[in-house]
């Protein structure tokens, strides 16, 4: 897969990339990301990729000319599956978004900034609008790192144990259950001991329970759709038995 990234800050861009799982998946040629600084692509003496908003009010609008160019300069290069732009005002970014993604080849991703980008940008060339949450960043570098590692991690090959990204939280509407490791006991708190049995039936389904608990407690929209759209304990039951037998 790769991934193309727009930003008028690429240096915020560096850090998230270059290390742990991401930084494994360039290393295996699984994923390649490439960030393109805007500015290289503005045609004003000071390499100006802002201006006024027509109508009045406060701050710039990223302009029409750089962005257009930077895009149809990546298109000249190759096909994208989608072009998408992070913005506080997109879909909200979620497992099955981030599943969905995964498949395809080649993304081009824009990171907003300032008050954000022409419209005309949004109308002509984005095919998908994204935003990692309801609040407001100071660009979109953040949330292209969020969304490109969201992304990446589900790669076939990546994850050392391809098994890890099946039962993260979320992939069946579910937050994940607890977890535990050595030692198996510290200061009288003790490990669960079904997680002790050796007994993947039992565990299988203690992790379903607990599951299906922190749920039901700390996201009651997540557990809704789990209801209407369940997966059957027996299902999650054979997948754990599938991993672990």
């Amino acid at each position: 897969m790769r991934i193309d990234i727009i930003s008028v800050q690429p240096g915020l861009l560096e850090s998230p990339f270059s290390h742990s799982i991401l930084k494994r998946a360039q290393a295996k040629g699984l994923l390649d990301v490439q960030v393109h600084n805007l500015r290289d692509f503005s045609d004003l003496k000071h390499k100006q990729v802002d201006d006024y908003q027509f109508g009045g009010g406060a701050g710039m609008v990223m302009m029409l000319e750089p962005v257009v160019k930077a895009i149809e300069h990546l298109q000249s290069e190759r096909s994208y599956d989608e072009i998408i732009y992070l913005t506080p005002d997109g879909e909200t970014l979620n497992q099955p978004i981030a599943n969905q993604l995964s498949l395809k080849g080649n993304l081009l991703l824009l990171c907003g900034h300032y008050k954000g980008i022409d419209e005309r940008i949004r109308e002509h060339f984005v095919t998908r609008e994204i935003s990692i949450g309801d609040y407001v960043l100071s660009g979109g570098e953040l949330a292209a790192a969020v969304l490109v590692d969201a992304i990446g991690r589900l790669i076939p090959g990546v994850l050392n144990d391809e098994t890890s990204a099946l039962f993260d939280s979320f992939q069946d509407n579910l937050l994940a259950p607890p977890v535990y490791t050595r030692p198996e006991e510290f200061r009288g708190w003790k490990v669960p001991d079904v997680l002790l049995s050796g007994d993947h039936r039992k565990i299988g389904e203690w992790r379903h329970d607990k599951a299906v608990e922190r749920t039901r407690q700390r996201r009651t929209r997540s557990f809704e759709m789990k209801i209407q759209n369940p997966i059957t304990k027996h299902q999650i039951l054979h997948a754990w038995m599938i991993v672990f037998c």
